[in-house]
């Protein structure tokens, strides 16, 4: 029981543990074996039951020994064993049990390069299984032994013990001739800086024993490895000649070939491959696997000249694998291989034989990118657009698909993405922007690397900003509109969860938004293409880290955003502006919050954004019909320093159709009247001038000379106008209603829509005319009376 635990606990990697039971058993073991030699009687069954004390004593020693070792006790394991081996004269049948147990030890030993320890174990494994012939291991595993036995010594330190281990060697071949013992002879030979006459005697017995191909292949390359490169091809010349008649003749000579070329012998490489080629076709094919690896070598070699720019080289060993397939064959690896040869072709400027090279490609492999690649190049260097765009499409179609295994040797995952940048580099380089721009923008929808999006954004955008500088103006729409587009992309990218860190993405975003800006400064005759851009920079500007001068920068794009909506509503019909008019109000709320965070940022005296937004809020609601509109006006008239024309703007825009407010639009013209009073010096006249002025149903006095209206010579004449509503208005046109030398400068729309008219005395619109005071007269200081001087002209009308 105590030598099962024991056992157990050695299993579990618990060598500690096991020590304990394993005492507990040899002891129980001693003390069984002192009492059956005390007995006299039964000396047969004495005998018997000795021998199983024994036999069991012998397995827990070598268990103490197992464990002993493990703790790197190896002289401790030493003497539990060499008890062993006292006892394998009375227990012969353990030999091979003990010797095994050895040479594990040996093994255990040289894995954790103990070499002298190793090489005692393995020596003790030999010299145990020679105790006893008969129940020793067999030749093969003393053969093992030694020959692992030689490896250490060949690792240990070849020059002290070269001796050692070709005695070692040589005695396990003598016991059992196997290919590995062949091969390490060789090893150790080479090792210890042996003549080539004594490495070709142990070549020659490689030959003369029953190796296979691959053995003796394996031994060339031993050789050349240790600079015996005369010995080598000697020997494979010798190889080749033995196994002439094998179907693996050709795996030699493809090794031949792979050598001569390492070594700059291209000459009689080549001279051994038209050899092969002869032979492909009268009967001496090459094996499937010595052809691949033929084909690899030839491409290799091609693929070093092409890049050495030694293009009729690179064809020339393209050819030699072009020989090994017939007329007509449709493989996938001929399509790459006529694919290489155009390139070939298209660097020798020989285009009819690339375009040839291209057409077999594209038979036996149409559906493949590259080949497609292959036929955007000969397009494009025959400045075929139409072909070059077909080509392009196709690229991109394929793009969507997964790369195919066999090319994945060839390419990596992004490479229809890289084909696709190559394709608008050598579109650019010759001169074809418009094919350029094609893959550029097939690269961008169906890349997945975003740097890579971006940087073919950037050039999209270069390009179009060079062909809208020299365009006319409906072609400069069509490239603001494409411009637009990419920015949208580009924006896309950015604001969303992305693989950039925040520096990528700020230098990203900054670039863009600063072209959207740019080009927005740029589309004053296009205000919807203006408001796109501003927002666009404005969206773009959330993607950069905030400070100051971002959000000036984003205040200003909102607010040109919502000046552009309000101008594109006053160019639409008055059924088509909710939606610019809404639009502008979005823009109008989000600037107010930015220039809130500005202001509490820092003071602003004399920036005029509050009275912009305000106007412009104005204006929207007004139009909307927003009843929001009066708090709009009350909060303009909370401004400090509100000018006079900003409540001229103000009333103007409350009756400008659709919008119509009149009450706003008088109490507006009120209150700059009443500034205009409190200024120091009241400029009267420029209010005597403003037709908004006759909206007010206060009267205002319209002054007209007499005596340029025919009526006398220094009478005057004072028209005081009244607000009418649109319901009560009559309007009658003034070349129609009007006599000629009646039109009054001065007096053309009212903000309510009227026209004040003065005819033989009378003035429509509800006034009157009545007689000025002449001059001296007293006039009364309370009237409360602007004057505003008309002159009437016959002939002449000027609109307000």
């Amino acid at each position: 029981m105590a030598s099962k635990t024991g056992r157990t606990w050695l299993d579990c990697k618990e060598p500690q543990k096991a020590d304990h039971f394993l005492r507990l058993a040899v002891k129980s073991l001693e003390t069984l074996y002192s009492q059956l030699i005390s007995r006299g009687d039964g000396a047969a069954d004495i005998a018997s039951s000795k021998g199983d004390v024994e036999k069991d004593l012998l397995r827990i020693l070598s268990c103490q020994a197992e464990s002993a070792l493990s703790q790197g006790n190896n002289h401790e394991a030493v003497v539990y064993v060499q008890r062993c081996k006292d006892m394998l004269l009375r227990l012969p049948k353990d030999t091979a049990y003990l010797s095994l147990m050895c040479y594990n030890f040996g093994i255990d030993t040289y894995n954790l390069k103990n070499f002298e320890d190793s090489a005692f174990w393995l020596s003790q494994s030999y010299d145990i299984g020679k105790m006893n012939v008969k129940y020793a291991p067999g030749s093969d595993v003393q053969a093992k032994v030694l020959r692992l036995l030689a490896t250490v010594y060949l690792e240990w330190d070849c020059q002290r013990f070269q001796e050692k281990a070709l005695n070692a060697v040589n005695l396990a071949n003598k016991e059992h001739v196997s290919t590995s013992g062949l091969y390490l002879k060789i090893r150790i030979l080479l090792r210890c800086g042996a003549s080539d006459n004594h490495v070709r005697g142990g070549l020659h017995e490689i030959l003369e024993s029953e190796v296979s191909l691959d053995v003796c292949l394996s031994t060339v390359k031993l050789l050349l490895s240790a600079d015996r490169e005369v010995l080598a091809f000697e020997y494979l010349k010798h190889v080749c000649q033995r196994f002439e008649s094998s179907p693996d003749l050709g795996t030699a000579l493809v090794l031949n070939i792979e050598l001569l070329l390492q070594r700059g012998k291209e000459l009689l490489g080549k001279q051994k491959i038209e050899d092969i080629i002869t032979g492909h076709y009268t009967g001496k094919q090459l094996t499937p696997q010595a052809l691949t690896s033929l084909h690899v070598i030839l491409w290799d070699k091609a693929s070093q000249h092409f890049e050495a720019k030694n293009y009729s080289e690179a064809l020339q060993w393209y050819n030699y694998s072009l020989g090994f397939f017939k007329g007509g064959q449709m493989e996938p690896n001929v399509a790459k291989l006529q694919r290489n040869r155009a390139s070939c072709f298209l660097k020798l400027k020989q285009l009819e034989k690339a375009k040839e090279a291209i057409k077999e490609a594209e038979r036996c492999d149409p559906d493949s990118i590259f080949t497609q690649f292959s036929i955007y190049k000969v397009a494009v260097l025959e400045n075929n657009v139409k072909k070059a765009a077909e080509a392009v499409s196709a690229m991109g179609q394929l793009s969507r698909c997964p790369v195919a295994h066999e090319d994945k040797l060839l390419v990596s995952e992004n490479a229809a993405s890289n084909l696709l940048s190559l394709a608008a580099q050598i579109a650019l380089e010759n001169e074809q922007q418009e094919t350029a721009m094609k893959a550029l923008e097939s690269l961008c929808e169906n890349s997945k690397d975003e740097a890579q999006v971006l940087t073919a954004l950037r050039c999209l955008v270069r390009l179009v900003l060079s062909t809208i500088e020299k365009s006319s103006d409906e072609m400069r729409n069509v490239g603001l509109d494409a411009l637009l587009l990419y920015i949208k992309m580009a924006l896309q990218i950015v604001s969303h969860q992305t693989h950039m860190n925040v520096e990528q993405r700020t230098d990203e975003a900054n670039w863009f938004r600063k072209i959207a800006w740019n080009s927005a400064l740029q589309c004053e005759s296009s205000p919807d293409r203006m408001r796109d851009l501003f927002v666009l920079s404005y969206q773009l500007s959330q993607s950069c880290l905030p400070d100051r001068t971002l959000l000036m920068g984003q205040k200003t794009c909102l607010l040109m955003a919502a000046a552009a909506s309000l101008k594109l509503c006053r160019m639409s019909p008055c059924s088509d502006q909710t939606e610019e008019l809404t639009q502008a109000l979005e823009h109008i709320q989000i600037c107010w919050e930015v220039w809130k965070t500005l202001k509490a940022s820092g003071s602003f005296p004399t920036d005029p954004t509050d009275t912009l937004l305000l106007l412009y809020e104005f204006e929207a609601r007004a139009k909307l019909n927003d009843a929001k509109v009066e708090t709009v006006l009350e909060s303009v008239l909370e401004l400090e320093n509100v000018e006079t024309k900003v409540l001229e703007i103000i009333a103007a825009l409350a009756m400008e159709p659709p919008a119509h407010f009149p009450l706003l639009c008088k109490k507006a013209l009120r209150v700059a009247l009443s500034l205009h009073k409190k200024q120091p010096q009241a400029d009267l006249a420029r209010c005597r001038q403003n037709p908004l002025y006759c909206a007010l149903k206060t009267p205002l006095t319209l002054t007209f000379n007499y005596h340029r209206a025919g009526l006398g010579t220094k009478e005057f004449v004072i028209v005081q106008l009244f607000f009418v509503s649109p319901s009560q208005q009559v309007c009658p046109q003034p070349d129609q209603a009007v006599p000629p030398k009646w039109r009054v400068r001065g007096g053309g729309p009212c903000a309510g829509g009227g026209v004040g008219l003065l005819r033989g005395g009378s003035v429509h619109h509800r006034g009157h005319i009545r007689r000025l005071p002449r001059a001296g007269d007293p006039v009364a200081a309370d009237s409360g009376l602007e004057h505003w001087d008309i002159a009437v002209q016959p002939g002449s009308v000027s609109r307000g």
